[in-house]
């Protein structure tokens, strides 16, 4: 089995505020979990403790209970870690804040039967065949509003982890109700890979290839070799630019199994 980690900030003056982890569980399979931490607005979101805080300990409660916990769905586990990270904060904090620290979340999960998988927001989990087909897992709610929207902090707020909107790992347990789940038959997957938007501009934002393509330049590069590719673009006058930064932080991990 191989695993390949890399996270690189958007901006080395600021802390990187995604996530990434992997485990092995004694019992066999492994884990791989991925957030992507939600940068609030310049005008606070109520905490003390900062996205970053907020990622590791979701993060962490994510791997202990996915690698430790084989009996319970992902969604479930989801939903204890977003309660144990609320507990987390103290009371210190307005957790009822529309910008409340949040995060994208990818959890994939592999024992020797099946590989379970959990998305929620605009994250991506790429699940490769053995003949190497790729599909590629998203929840695209966020896709959906349109860029004018997302102009407006007041508009986005309106609709983040709202009926008709899209929904982040915050406060509220619920959420996990709202993730894409699933599980496939072990065999009929080789590798898996997790990628946070700063990532997947690879393919979603600069069209360079597909997503089997994507997993072949993990295959052959590794995730820094994504994450060096991604950069190079960011840089490059001809290429569209990104929705909202020119750099993000970006993280991509992946899985031979």
């Amino acid at each position: 089995m191989r695993i390949d980690l890399a996270s690189a900030p958007g901006d080395p003056e600021r802390p990187n505020e995604d996530w990434l982890s992997a485990a092995m569980p004694a019992a066999g399979g492994g884990v791989l979990v991925a957030l992507d931490g939600v940068t609030p607005p310049r005008d606070g979101d109520g905490c003390v403790h900062g996205v970053p805080w907020f990622a590791a300990r979701l993060g962490g409660r994510l791997t202990e209970l996915s690698g430790s916990r084989p009996d319970l769905p992902l969604d479930r586990i989801l939903a204890e870690a977003v309660r144990a990270t609320a507990g987390a904060h103290g009371g210190t904090c307005d957790l009822s804040h529309v910008r409340t620290p949040q995060a994208t979340v990818v959890v994939v999960r592999w024992d020797e039967a099946y590989v379970e998988h959990l998305v929620l927001s605009d994250s991506v989990l790429l699940l490769q065949a053995p003949g190497g087909e790729v599909t590629a897992v998203l929840d695209d709610r966020l896709d959906r509003v349109p860029r004018e929207v997302l102009r407006s902090v007041a508009a986005t707020d309106a609709l983040r982890n709202a009926e008709g909107g899209f929904f982040t790992a915050a406060a509220d347990p619920a959420v996990a109700a709202r993730a894409v789940t699933g599980r496939t038959p072990r065999g009929q997957v080789r590798a898996v890979a997790a990628l946070t938007d700063g990532a997947s501009r690879w393919t979603d934002t600069f069209g360079e290839g597909d997503w089997a393509q994507c997993m072949a330049v993990l295959r052959k590069e590794g995730a820094e070799g994504l994450i060096a590719r991604v950069r190079a673009m960011e840089c490059d006058p001809a290429r569209p630019r990104a929705r909202h930064k020119r750099h993000d932080d970006a993280s991509a991990a992946y899985a031979e199994l």
